[in-house]
Order: structure tokens, then sequence, then C-alpha cells
């Protein structure tokens, strides 16, 4: 008998074929129903990432670094934290060539399509350090935060699409039949854009400071919202004035705002000339505040002043016209050649005098001794007869003693009597500049047994006779 050969065997027996045949199948099955949660026997990276949301993301989702496949999603579990926080975190299974994952990767979950199918994007950092196997990536890496499409698709709910229906609506009637003035309209924008990007550079400039505007203006409508109600009264109010308005804006306020711009060109280039007038007329204001300040006081006497103004002003013509050749004299006067050298020495002279009568000015002003001199002097021509008038004086005899004013003396007398004593001031103080403020002349006390020679002790006050009591 011949040896038969093995292989002749094998494929002569159909249940060994079968049988084989259903291995193949169900390994090729197993593999294609575990492909995505990693072949096996295949070695991985596993590591794990802590995101705000997995919304929609699930078990066996891609794990990409710039588009390419490099592992898939083997776990998701919600956690919750202490501070009432919740998140969750991703295991995933990566292929060893992306081992390990630089410290400063970042992880973000991203739509593949707008059915809600996910995947998660890692982009590698360049730090040094890595993530080893078994590492929780943290929170902080799960940059950045996305904007998930149906959060966007949210925004537009019944009422917004209603409005934006009604807007568009709205829009589309305005503008039909406007295609020239849009044309036009787009024309004139171009100066506008022109201007508008140096505008816009200097806003989008650091120093502009513009990312805070908005946050301040949010701050602003917070402040302003508790009085909502009193900004709406006000509109409501000024649509009233407005519509009062209306009915004069033409022509009166048109005129107005018509001739707005020449009275302000007139007023810019007339104003810098009222400069002296408004500093003269400041500092007149302020030398009339003394006078202002008597006004009370003086009122009385200034009204019957008028009072007896009104009943003289009616003779005035006639003077007016007595005094019309005055004038012309004056005239002739002043034009003579001979005037104004004869001014010049009288203004020189009248300088000269300027501290005579500085020092004599109080004389009179504060002490009235001009006056009681005058009063005096009239006083004493006032006795007469038909013949004329004649000084009236008295004899005083003086006192005896030692050194006395009857007669020849070595010294100024000073007793032994209490009448021997010599009163003498030549000099008394009329509150002239340098002088004490007092009117001493006609004020002294006659201090009885003592010498006095020169200013009395004390002073006597400004008070002298015939002065209205204040």
């Amino acid at each position: 008998m011949g040896r038969r050969r093995s292989g002749a065997a094998l494929t002569g027996s159909p249940v060994l074929i079968g049988a084989v045949t259903v291995l193949v199948t169900v390994v090729a099955v197993f593999l294609a129903y575990n492909a995505n949660n990693g072949l096996p026997f295949v070695p991985t990276y596993n590591v794990k990432v802590e995101v705000p949301n997995a919304a929609q993301l699930v078990k066996g989702n891609d794990v990409r670094i710039g588009g390419e496949r490099v592992g898939s999603v083997s776990d998701i579990q919600p956690v919750h934290h202490a501070n009432g926080l919740d998140t969750a975190v991703i295991s995933m299974k990566l292929e060893k060539r992306v081992e390990p994952l630089p410290k400063d990767s970042t992880v973000i979950i991203r739509p593949r399509s707008a059915l809600g199918l996910k995947y998660v994007e890692i982009t590698p950092g360049k730090a040094g350090a890595g993530y080893a196997a078994g590492s929780t990536i943290p929170l902080s890496q799960a940059q950045p935060h996305p904007v998930e499409i149906d959060e966007v698709l949210n925004m537009f709910n019944q009422p917004t699409r209603e409005g934006q229906q009604k807007s568009l609506q709205g829009i589309g009637d305005a503008l039909t039949g406007r295609g020239e003035d849009l044309n036009e309209a787009i024309l004139a924008l171009r100066p506008l854009f022109t201007n508008l990007q140096p505008v816009a550079a200097n806003l989008a400039a650091p120093r502009t400071q513009l990312r805070r505007f908005f946050p301040a203006l949010n701050r602003t409508a917070g402040l302003v919202a508790p009085v909502g109600q009193t900004q709406a009264d006000l509109f409501g109010n000024l649509d009233t004035t407005f519509t009062a308005l209306a009915d004069v804006a033409r022509p009166f306020i048109q005129d107005t705002i018509s001739k707005g711009p020449p009275t302000l060109d007139t007023v810019t280039a007339q104003l810098p000339l009222q400069r002296p007038f408004i500093k003269n007329l400041t500092g007149f204001m302020s030398e009339l505040r003394p006078g202002v300040a008597v006004l009370p006081k003086t009122a009385p006497i200034l009204a019957d002043a008028l009072e007896a103004g009104t009943k003289s002003l009616p003779e005035t013509p006639a003077m007016n016209r007595q005094l019309e050749g005055t004038f012309r004299a004056l005239q002739r006067f002043s034009n003579d050649p001979l005037v104004p050298k004869g001014l010049t020495q009288l203004t020189h002279t009248v300088s000269s005098l300027k501290p005579t009568l500085a020092f004599l000015t109080p004389v009179q002003s504060t002490c009235n001794y001009v006056t009681l001199w005058l009063r005096n002097i009239a006083s004493l021509l006032s006795v007469g007869d038909a013949n004329g008038t004649w000084q009236r004086f008295i004899i005083i005899a003086t006192p005896t003693g030692p050194n006395s004013e009857t007669g020849p003396s070595s010294g100024p007398a000073n007793g032994p009597t209490v009448e021997n004593h010599l009163h003498a001031n030549n000099y008394p103080n009329t509150a002239s500049p340098g002088q004490d403020k007092e009117c001493e002349a006609g004020n002294e006390p006659y201090l009885a047994g003592k010498q006095v020679i020169g200013n009395v002790p004390g002073n006597q006050g400004t008070r002298t006779d015939g002065q209205v009591k204040k």
C-alpha cells in the first residue's frame, strides 16, 4: 500500500474547512466591533482630561491632533465638586507615538458636523515635561471654551424669529424702489469710510482701552436702570415740549438756527475786543463796593437830593443858555498854545503839593478842622454895627508864680501851685500820615497840677464839634 499525503487529508475534510471559516469570521467581527476602542494586543497611551462639559460626546468618539486620529474616548464620568461645580472626566486611549503629551497642551471638544457628532481635539504644547500614562490633564487646560452650535441656534427663539421677520419685512418695504438712492448713499459713504480708518485705528490702539468701555457702559446702564421710569417721563415731557415748539418751528426757530452761525462768528471776533472793557468794568465794580456798602445809609440823603434836583432841573435850560458863552470862552482858552505850558506847570505844582495835601487831607476829612476854623472865624467877626464889625475877644489872666507866663522865665512853669503848670502842644495829632488816628487839637484834656508839653497821653478819638453822629 502506498503512504497517504497529509495535505490531501486537510482539504478533503469539509467539516474542518467550515470550522476554520467560522473562526475567521468571528475574529473579523470581533475586531470590527472593537475597532473604535482600539485593537487588542496593541499597546496604548492612556490619559484622562477634565473638561467643563462633555455634552453629546460618547464613548468611542475620536481623539485627534491636527486633524489626524490618534485615539478614541474610552470612558466619560461626571464629577461633582465641593463648590457646586459639575465637570466631566474623559478617559482616552491614545497611540504610543504621541506619548508623552506636553504639560502645556490644551484640549477642546469640537463638533464634526451639524448633526451633533463630536471629537476631542488636542493641541500639543511646547513644554519639556509631559503627562505620564494614567495622568489627568487639569480643567485649566480645557481652553478655549467652545460655543456649541445648539447654543447659537437657541438664540433664535420664537420672539426673536418673529422680530427678525418683521425687521426684514420693514427693511424690504423701506428699500423698495430706492436702488438709485442707495447707490448715491454708498457713493457718499466713501469719504466717511476713508476718514473712519484712522478713527478705527485709534479705537483699536491698546492705549485707548476700548475693551473697558463696554463693561463701564454696562455699569452705567445698571446705575441708570433705577431711574428708568423718570427718564421715560422725561422723554414724554420732551415730546410735549417739542410738539408745542413745532408750531413756531418755521420760520422763528428756523431763522434762529440759520442766523446762529453768523452770530457766533461775530461773537467770536468781538469777544476778545471786550476784554479791556470787562477788565475795566471789574475794577470799576470793585471800586464801587465801598459805596454800595454804605448805600443803605446814604440812600435817604440821595433820595432827598434827587427830589431837590427834580425841582431845580426845570431851571437848568436857562442856565445852560447863559453858560454857552462861558463854554465858548473855555474852548478859545483851551485852543491857546500857551495853555498847555501853563497846565504843565500846574501839573508840576499839584504833583509837588501831593505830600502836603496827603498830610492835610485827614485834617478835614477825619477831624473837620477846616470847617471849624471857618465857623470860628465867621463867629469872631459877627458882632458890629452900621459902620462895620469888630473882633470879639476876652483877656484871660495868666497864673502867677515862678517861670509863669506873666513875665520872663528861665524854664517852663512847673508849680508850685496847681495853676502854675505850662500846657503847650504846638503839633497836635490830626490823624495825618505818620500820626496816631486821633483828633487831638481842641480835645486835649487839661491835666491840673501837671506840666504837659507836647502830645497828651492817650488817644482822644476822632470826634470833633460839628460832626454828624455815627
